[in-house]
């Protein structure tokens, strides 16, 4: 059986731009433009899935996409350090920070461990691998990256070299077996 998923991360936040720890927060205004030109790449789904946070279901809505929410593809939560940038966590809490990098299955953030999170996310893959067709799900950088850590077989501390820009497309193809990354042009 054939199946096909598409993760498409959600727009830019202010988050995003200023390096920090994401809270529920809508896009940004410019969003709306770039979202516009990648409506024309998407390849018709057959189903959509967003996480339940604004940000990703705003994305859906922006490129014409009815979607369900899907709580598996919420974003990690990253606790107290949530609404925070990096720099604040590297100056506050430095030794949290070393230890949440690099050991996955800490979270000193009193928020997920990164295992933890790819224990959420993983069934996703078993649930669109039962279904035909073309799933998309608009979720965010860390759980598209823990899919593609999952799907490679990779430590979870790969994690960490995987770069996952906002409105970009993330493709895998599953032959009813196994999940393979997809990467096209």
């Amino acid at each position: 059986m054939m199946a096909r998923l598409t993760l498409l991360c959600c727009g830019m936040t202010e988050a995003n731009r200023t390096g920090a720890f994401p809270l529920d927060e809508p896009l940004e205004p410019r969003a709306a433009e770039v979202a516009a030109a990648l409506a024309g790449r998407l390849r018709k789904p057959d189903r959509v899935w967003t996480s339940p946070l604004a940000r990703a279901s705003q994305t859906a809505k922006l490129l014409g996409l009815a979607s369900e929410p899907i709580v598996t593809l919420r974003d990690q939560d990253f606790g107290r350090w949530a609404g925070k940038t990096l720099a604040d966590v590297q100056r506050l809490d430095p030794d949290g920070l070393a230890t949440w990098m690099k050991n996955p299955q800490l979270a000193p953030h009193g928020g997920e461990s990164l295992a933890g999170m790819a224990l959420r996310v993983a069934p996703l893959l078993d649930q669109v691998m039962a279904l035909t067709g073309h799933t998309v799900a608009v979720t965010h950088p860390a759980v598209i990256r823990s899919v593609i850590v999952t799907v490679l077989g990779a430590p979870l501390l790969a994690f960490w070299k995987i770069d996952v820009e906002p409105l970009s497309l993330t493709e895998f193809t599953s032959d009813g077996r196994r999940w393979a990354l997809r990467l096209g042009g």
